[in-house]
Formats: C-alpha cells, sequence, structure tokens
C-alpha cells in the first residue's frame, strides 16, 4: 500500500468511528446517562490505558505548555458533538460540525501561517457545496429561515470550530510524541465534559451519574477503547497531511452518520443528501491524490 495513503486511511478510521458514535451515546443516554458524562467516562477509561501503557506520558504537560490548548479545544469539541449528536438530528449536526473546513482554513493561517492555494479552496468550495446542498430545505430560503436555530445547532458548531483548532494544534504540535499529545487529548475529553457536565447540573441541564451498572459500564469500556483507536489515527494523519486537506478528508464522517442513522431509522436519506454526500467524497478524494 503506498505510504501516502496511510494518513488518509488514518483520518478514514477515525470519521468512521465518530460518525457511528451517535448511537452508542443515545443508548447511554436512554439508559440514564448523559451524553456529558459519558464523554468524561469514556475517556477517563482511554486516559487510565494510556497512562498504565506509558506511564510517564503524562509529564509532558508541564514540558510543552501548548498542550493546554489542545487540551482545551478536544474537550471543546467532545463537549459540542457529543452532546449534540444525542439531542439533534444526527444528519444536520454532522454537517454543520462540519462547517469546520472553513474554521480550518482560517485557522491554519492564523496560526501556522499556511497560505491557502487556489486548489485547496477549490476543494474547499466543493465540499461545502456538498453541505449546503444537503442543508437547503426544497422551498427555498424562507423554510430555511424558519427552520430556527436549536440548542444541537450551536453546539455543533462549537464542536466544529474546536475540531478545526484540534487540527491545526496538532499540526503546530507534531513535535511532540504522540502518547504526550494523546494525554493531553483525552484529559480534555475527562475535564472540559466532565466540568460542563457539573456546571449544566447545577441548572437542572444534566442529570447526575446513575448508579454503576453492567451494561452501561461495559459500553463505556468499549468506547473509551475505540475513541483511543480514533485518536491514534486523528494523530497520525492530521500530523501527515495539511490541514485544510485533514479536513476535508474527515468530511467523510457526514456520509458515515448518514448513512448509520438511515440504516437504524434515525433518519432518512434523499436524492439531495446523496448529491450532497457525493461531492463531499469527491472533494475528499481530490484532497487525498494532492497530498
Amino acid at each position: 500500500m503506498p505510504s501516502a495513503l496511510l494518513p488518509v486511511l488514518a483520518l478514514l478510521l477515525n470519521a468512521f468511528i465518530w460518525g457511528v458514535s451517535w448511537w452508542p451515546f443515545r443508548q447511554l443516554q436512554n439508559a440514564g446517562l448523559h451524553p456529558l458524562w459519558s464523554t468524561s467516562l469514556l475517556y477517563a477509561v482511554a486516559l487510565l490505558g494510556l497512562l498504565v501503557w506509558r506511564p510517564r506520558a503524562w509529564q509532558g504537560m508541564w514540558r510543552q505548555p501548548g498542550l493546554w490548548w489542545l487540551l482545551l479545544a478536544t474537550g471543546m469539541t467532545n463537549v459540542g458533538f457529543n452532546w449534540a449528536v444525542a439531542i439533534g438530528d444526527v444528519v444536520r449536526v454532522v454537517l454543520l460540525f462540519y462547517l469546520m473546513p472553513g474554521w480550518a482554513v482560517l485557522l491554519a493561517w492564523l496560526v501556522l501561517g499556511e497560505r491557502p492555494t487556489r486548489a485547496s479552496l477549490l476543494r474547499l468550495a466543493l465540499a461545502l457545496a456538498g453541505v449546503l446542498v444537503v442543508l437547503w430545505p426544497a422551498s427555498g430560503l424562507a423554510s430555511f429561515a424558519s427552520l430556527g436555530f436549536s440548542a444541537a445547532d450551536g453546539l455543533a458548531l462549537l464542536g466544529g470550530f474546536s475540531f478545526a483548532l484540534t487540527t491545526v494544534l496538532l499540526r503546530r504540535q507534531q513535535h511532540v510524541p504522540g502518547t504526550e499529545r494523546m494525554v493531553a487529548m483525552f484529559g480534555g475529553g475527562v475535564l472540559m465534559a466532565g466540568l460542563a457536565a457539573l456546571v449544566g447540573g447545577q441548572f437542572g441541564m444534566v442529570e447526575a451519574v446513575p448508579a454503576v451498572h453492567a451494561g452501561w459500564a461495559s459500553a463505556i469500556v468499549l468506547m473509551g477503547l475505540l475513541f483511543f483507536i480514533s485518536n491514534m489515527g486523528l494523530q497520525y494523519g492530521a500530523a501527515r497531511l495539511s490541514s485544510s486537506n485533514s479536513s476535508i478528508v474527515m468530511l467523510t464522517e457526514i456520509v458515515f452518520a448518514s448513512v448509520s442513522s438511515v440504516a437504524l431509522g434515525a433518519a432518512s436519506l434523499s436524492p439531495r443528501t446523496l448529491v450532497g454526500a457525493a461531492l463531499i467524497l469527491l472533494a475528499a478524494l481530490l484532497a487525498a491524490r494532492s497530498d
């Protein structure tokens, strides 16, 4: 297999795991475990496993102050996305989350000094055209405006911006050992989701953690393992592709989320969605061939 394809495949694996993660989060929510608590607990499992494997990895947080920004960005990504997919329309949430290539191009320019090329802007336009095709209602602008802006929409946009910042920071911190970056990313999931859950609980928005039950506890352990694998894929791919191309390849999460939600009866797949998904996949393919 050509080595140039490995970063793309790693990001596709990450996109697949995130794209289907809405289902276990909803199942856990039905069992009484709020998605913020699910997020904090599963990353605690992943972090514990990492520290058993690499006990000294946490020391990088003190040697590399930039990892604290990565912790914050990753944590807010998980707070926004995981909460949104549990309470909103899956396809709509993922599409709004993946307006993030626009954020990534801007952030990479500001943080990394990566000036966007014409080709990257064209691929970005193609991908965003696919998003627009899926979101645009059949009856036009009037219907679009009447849809309103929900809490899930806001969380999805917050998660997308934070994820764009995460990919940019991974590029900036690519000299840092991968295990140290993983400590920051898993720690962000634990701390930021846990803090958001505690604050939300004070306002009656988040329920307390239910009594430990073998069903949801085993699901948390399994999800912790899968998100550990997903994080490894993200780090490997994002460190080897440009920020704009990483973002566009990750747009395939829309396809995974759409197909899985339709298959499990959580959404309907219209011809409009299929056209948009085709545009997104084409942009991802062009991005993969360009690196």
